[in-house]
């Protein structure tokens, strides 16, 4: 190793730690394994009220930087629904770097299995953007410290469902509060990414008969879904000038950011997508300005983490919907408390979130 990759390496260890720092995670975890190609990032943000839960995501990084950067935002994320949803667990995210298309092997994902299980529990993985449940079968060949497996291994399977469902509604009780009914029927809807958790969603608006309007980098599976359900295909370059009453983002985060609200005539904003603000504080702000409701993403995407977390405690996906039945009153709770204590509704779910956490510390 030379003077300049010290230099470099010194450099880079320094942005870790402050990066830590900045956002008070307890560890990090760098993998990597070459017979397998296997280059990932574990990331534990608090486990004040319980082990780290939360999954692992695989994407095409363009560099490392960029991945830390995205593990980060997605583990503190992850302490913040677990909190405010009451759960007893804390934060935790992962991120493999690579092509799920192309890259994703059972030898990789065992590989994968085996440096969760080195922490010992510390963290328990589960599906994200790029996975799938047979993905978490071969994890689990690894490790006990898993949920998200096939429904056969007597796990809860598929969380974006009951993801989906949360986000629904989160998004019915603040129509609730901004239009005085929470009811869908004729309301036009966005749905910026139609994954798994946007489908999911599609569906229950579509039994609600609003006018939904679909958007996504995949046309096959643009395509299939309009088909299915009759929604609009909307191929503008940019989404944000349509005409609508909700924009509900389930593709990845920052999407809400000065440019696209300056362009976005919706009065809620309510998705699936994790780290949908650019920035936190600055975007909240100029969504209230904006009279926009927006319902805070931690809160409630939160249903697919309330679904594996009831797998941990025997799984009952009856409970795990009445649990995330909730998300409805917890949306009008933040509302409410938002208007009340003259704050963003980001800044009055963050407040709620982070006392039960401090509180957890303190007894």
């Amino acid at each position: 190793m030379n003077l300049k990759d010290v230099e470099k390496l010194s450099q880079t260890k320094g942005f870790v730690i402050s990066s830590m720092q900045d956002m008070e995670h307890e560890q990090i975890v760098f993998c990597y394994d070459k017979p397998t190609g296997l280059k990932a990032i574990i990331a534990i943000h608090d486990t004040t009220l319980g082990p780290a839960l939360g999954g692992t995501r695989m994407w095409n990084y363009d560099n490392e930087i960029e991945a830390l950067n995205d593990v980060l935002r997605l583990s503190r994320g992850m302490s913040l629904k677990a909190a405010i949803s009451g759960l007893e667990l804390g934060g935790g995210k992962a991120v493999i770097i690579g092509d799920s298309k192309k890259d994703k092997t059972e030898a990789l994902m065992r590989r994968f299995g085996a440096f969760v299980d080195s922490l010992g529990g510390k963290y328990i993985t589960a599906e994200d953007v790029g996975m799938n449940t047979k993905d978490m079968e071969f994890v689990r060949k690894e490790t006990e410290h898993v949920t998200g497996v096939p429904e056969s291994l007597g796990g809860s399977g598929d969380p974006s469902p009951v993801t989906a469902y949360g986000v629904y509604m989160g998004m019915k009780a603040s129509a609730k509060y901004k239009w005085g009914s929470d009811n869908l029927l004729n309301k036009k809807i966005v749905v910026q990414g139609v994954g798994n958790v946007g489908e999911n969603l599609v569906k229950y608006l579509t039994e609600e008969r609003a006018k939904i309007m679909i958007h996504d980098i995949n046309k096959e599976r643009l395509d299939s879904i309009s088909k299915q359900y009759g929604a609009e295909i909307v191929n503008y370059d940019n989404i944000y000038d349509i005409d609508m009453d909700i924009y509900a983002p389930c593709a990845l985060g920052a999407t809400v950011n000065p440019d696209s609200l300056n362009k976005l005539s919706c009065e809620i904003i309510a998705g699936g997508a994790n780290n949908q603000l650019e920035n936190e504080f600055r975007d909240s702000n100029l969504c209230a300005k904006k009279g926009i409701i927006y319902a805070p993403d931690f809160l409630i995407n939160a249903g697919g983490l309330i679904n594996v977390y009831s797998e941990i405690k025997g799984y009952d996906r009856t409970h795990a919907l009445d649990k995330t039945k909730n998300i409805y009153n917890t949306t009008i709770e933040i509302l409410k408390m938002s208007e009340l204590e003259n704050m963003t509704t980001h800044e009055a779910a963050l407040k709620i979130a982070e006392s039960r956490i401090v509180s957890s510390r303190k007894s």
